[in-house]
């Protein structure tokens, strides 16, 4: 498969800045929902890189450093637990997305973007479904945004160690619905994600 397939493409119709856009976190009940974009160098080759989903932790802590040392550039976004349930996970995902964007320091031009629904941007762009396997720099950007969510949940975990964010993340796993029935909803919780709790 050639990950640079829809970087080529883009830059053949004369982009010359292709960033990547994917986010992570867009399920747990709670922490922010990360976006990442990334611009790589046309027919980069970085050993292992892949959707982040397929990856170990340890790989993608790993990868994260190379995709950083490889890249033209890259930018980190986030929407907080108030922003998903004012807007809708979907909404705040795609305002994660413009801020990853926003936050590049050399200016892209296109975008390709995982999934199906393509966020309102500044740029043009497409999406690309399953982008994380087929493109490489949306495998970059899924890695960016998933070990960053990951650490900033590993720190939510030194604030709260009763509820086990190190190890779940935030998502809705059995014991984080205990804790919260025995501890109660934190402020990094989404509430609209708990609507039904009385029902778990």
């Amino acid at each position: 498969m050639d990950r640079f397939l829809h970087q080529r493409q883009a830059e053949g119709q004369g982009f010359a800045m292709v960033c990547g856009i994917d986010e992570a976190g867009r399920g747990p009940l709670a922490g922010p929902v990360c976006a990442a974009a990334v611009i790589l160098p046309l027919d980069c080759e970085i050993d292992g890189l892949d959707d982040s989903k397929k990856l170990s932790e340890l790989k993608r802590e790993e990868l994260f450093d190379v995709v950083i040392e490889k890249a033209i550039s890259y930018g980190i976004g986030w929407a907080s637990e108030r922003e998903i349930d004012e807007h809708n996970i979907l909404q705040a995902t795609f305002l994660a997305m413009r801020r990853a964007l926003e936050a590049i320091q050399v200016t892209a031009d296109y975008a390709l973007v995982d999934g199906n629904r393509m966020p309102l941007l500044s740029i043009p762009g497409e999406t690309i479904v399953k982008g994380d396997s087929k493109c490489a720099c949306i495998a970059a950007a899924s890695i960016l945004a998933k070990v960053s969510r990951d650490r900033l949940l590993r720190e939510l975990d030194k604030q709260y160690p009763e509820y086990g964010f190190a190890k779940h993340k935030g998502y809705g796993t059995k014991s984080h619905y205990e804790t919260i029935k025995k501890h109660g909803i934190l402020p990094v919780h989404r509430k609209s994600f708990l609507k039904n709790l009385h029902e778990k």
